[in-house]
């Protein structure tokens, strides 16, 4: 059976290290402190906030809220947005997307200072991911799923690594940042002609195509290490990953489970992300 990468040790280990910076920060007179913009009431943006929340708490992060309902306009939208950038006192900002309004979005994502996106909102940050230079951050979900490798030790230069999906908030950009640790990656979508095949000689398999058990034992082989950032509703109620469990763990070295695996690491990357805003007015 493989050994289980669960995200609990990464986080309690970052949140550690985090709260350390936090407080050498509030020695020098700085607060850290999150903006955390929501539109609307949809449950999952509301459960993420509330684990937002506890994270920035336990890692000395002070948390403000705009929560404005799901029939704002624009104007109101970027005026939340506009108040973010002139206070200097807010270091990150994260808003829930996708919004009711995808013009709307669009435009508050351009509005956004990029070095206050905490969670790659912005042009400028995607950028910086392509090109490593530029202000912003990864996605918190993309940056989840390095740290959790980092933290068991995975090492990546030179591994054949196999990415599923190719979307701008995990796959593409998880693939730039294993490209820059030196990995040599495959990335894989629904045009792809012979998925299994291009996982089968993968070494390491990060699975990202947004839809349930999609990878089963005939993608796998013995030693591959599995990284599962899935996240659905069975029929039967349970949470459940794009990797199927039970047919894939008894045949691979290490994977990560569904729930308890990246997605527990990424709140703890938010904080991460907004300590080092903080620490940036430093210099």
């Amino acid at each position: 059976m493989a050994t289980i990468l669960r995200g609990a040790p990464v986080a309690a280990a970052l949140s550690e290290a985090l709260m350390r910076r936090s407080m050498a920060l509030r020695e020098r007179g700085i607060t850290p402190v999150l903006a955390i913009v929501r539109v609307g009431e949809r449950p999952d943006d509301i459960s993420y906030e509330i684990g937002a929340i506890k994270r920035c708490d336990k890692t000395g992060i002070n948390v403000r809220q705009f929560c404005l309902p799901a029939a704002c306009t624009r104007q109101e939208l970027l005026a939340v947005i506009t108040e973010i950038n002139r206070n200097s006192g807010i270091h990150g900002c994260l808003m829930f997307r996708p919004l009711p309004n995808r013009e709307d979005e669009a435009a508050a994502c351009e509005l956004l200072a990029p070095e206050k996106d905490v969670d790659c909102m912005t042009a400028s940050s995607l950028s910086s991911v392509f090109t490593g230079h530029g202000a912003g951050y990864p996605p918190c979900t993309a940056q989840a799923c390095i740290e959790l490798l980092d933290h068991y030790g995975v090492g990546l230069r030179g591994k054949r690594v196999t990415v599923i999906g190719r979307s701008l908030v995990i796959g593409k950009p998880v693939s730039m940042m294993l490209q820059s640790r030196d990995a040599t990656v495959t990335m894989c979508h629904t045009k792809t002609a012979d998925t299994p095949a291009a996982c089968q000689n993968a070494e390491i398999l990060v699975v990202a195509a947004g839809k349930a058990g999609m990878l089963d034992e005939r993608f796998v082989h013995p030693g591959q290490i599995v990284v599962d950032v899935g996240i659905h509703v069975n029929s039967e109620g349970k949470l459940c990953g794009d990797v199927q469990f039970d047919r894939v763990a008894p045949i691979v070295e290490a994977i990560t489970p569904v729930p308890a695996g990246v997605g527990s690491v990424t709140a703890t990357v938010l904080a991460k992300h907004v300590i080092e805003a903080a620490e940036k007015t430093l210099c």
